[in-house]
């Protein structure tokens, strides 16, 4: 009775040193063509060298893969490596001022600056002395209140243009269109205006969270928007056809559909408003001390934190706007992922 050997698959998965050699070839390659051309042509600098190098793996992918395959391999190559440099120019800037703040930023870190305020300490005093609480709270009250008053409205706004679609829509919508273009200095002049001028009433984190909420809303309300056509119209009318009303359909239905785009919008709509300076200089007024009033009195904010020691011009402040300016990146941070871990635990109960 003959037996037959079952040979041992191979795993996909695994490296094959083999068809690996080449492209390490070709790899190598590209570098020393890319240094030699830079090195002996008029072409010189960082910059040259990478347009080289991206021309030089460009013609060796399509080479190999032409030589390998066909054309079309060729031409799948080419757009390959054009989609990873296109990603790199997107994560390259990014990489870039992130490594900026923080590079110029975690001198000026300390615990004092979380518990101690400017109150008596000048811009130009050593690091150690003094601190931003005074702005952390502010931007706390102002980010709040303002996420508070724009993400019912511009929800409800989505809301309107995509489920009830009412006469008014095509006006709301470019309404809506309209504020997305609005400069932020104009909605911290209408709040001065309206709230200062008019209405006599004085400087505030209220105010500042009130002109921030107009820039807030149109962002909120189109990124909703969108969010909500993306709802397939399969589940609304099954809600309707199991008897349900369209506000119980929409609210217990449409909504938890669309729950992480909603909080998509919400953090892209405090992403617009968390780093503005102008509004906040018309609005706040401005303040040294810690205010834990955010309806009456001057109020700091870190973004006006940073625009006052970096318009001081001297060494110590300066190092001070850029560790207000890590600060603030760290604060938003922290709420953005605060945000998607508590959205993703609900979304898994």
């Amino acid at each position: 009775m003959s037996t037959t050997t079952i040979p041992r698959p191979s795993k996909p998965w695994g490296i094959n040193f083999k068809q690996a050699i080449p492209d390490m070839v070709a790899a190598f390659a590209t570098l020393l063509i890319t240094y030699a051309i830079v090195a002996y042509t008029p072409l010189k600098g960082k910059l040259a060298f990478v347009i080289v190098l991206l021309i030089v793996a460009i013609v060796t992918s399509a080479l190999i893969s032409g030589i390998r395959r066909d054309r079309k391999a060729a031409l799948n190559s080419i757009s390959t490596v054009m989609v990873y440099v296109a990603g790199m120019f997107v994560i390259f800037p990014l990489g870039s001022i992130l490594f900026e703040i923080i590079k110029r930023g975690i001198g000026g870190l300390s615990l004092g600056i979380f518990t101690t305020d400017m109150a008596v300490t000048a811009s130009d005093a050593p690091l150690n002395e003094g601190g931003l609480i005074h702005a952390i709270v502010g931007t706390l009250y102002i980010v709040v209140i303002a996420s508070l008053i724009s993400v019912p409205i511009g929800i409800l706004t989505a809301l309107y243009l995509t489920e009830i679609k009412g006469k008014a829509a095509g006006t709301v919508r470019f309404f809506v269109q309209a504020m997305s273009g609005i400069p932020s200095i104009v909605a911290g002049l209408f709040i001065y205006a309206v709230w200062m001028i008019a209405l006599g009433i004085q400087y505030s984190a209220f105010a500042g969270a009130m002109a921030l909420a107009i820039l807030m809303v149109p962002t909120v309300a189109r990124t909703s928007e969108e969010v909500l056509k993306l709802i397939p119209n399969d589940l609304r009318e099954a809600g309707l056809a199991m008897g349900g009303t369209q506000w119980r359909t929409v609210a217990m239905i449409v909504i938890p559909a669309a729950q992480s785009g909603l909080i998509t919008a919400v953090i892209l709509g405090v992403a617009r408003v968390a780093g503005e300076t102008a509004p906040l200089l018309l609005t706040m007024g401005g303040a040294d001390a810690l205010n834990l009033n955010p309806f009456e009195g001057n109020s700091s904010a870190i973004p006006f934190y940073v625009w006052k020691n970096f318009l001081l011009g001297t060494e110590t402040s300066i190092d001070r706007a850029w560790a207000g300016v890590l600060v603030l990146m760290i604060i938003v941070l922290f709420f953005f992922s605060l945000t998607r871990f508590l959205s993703g635990r609900k979304g898994r109960v």
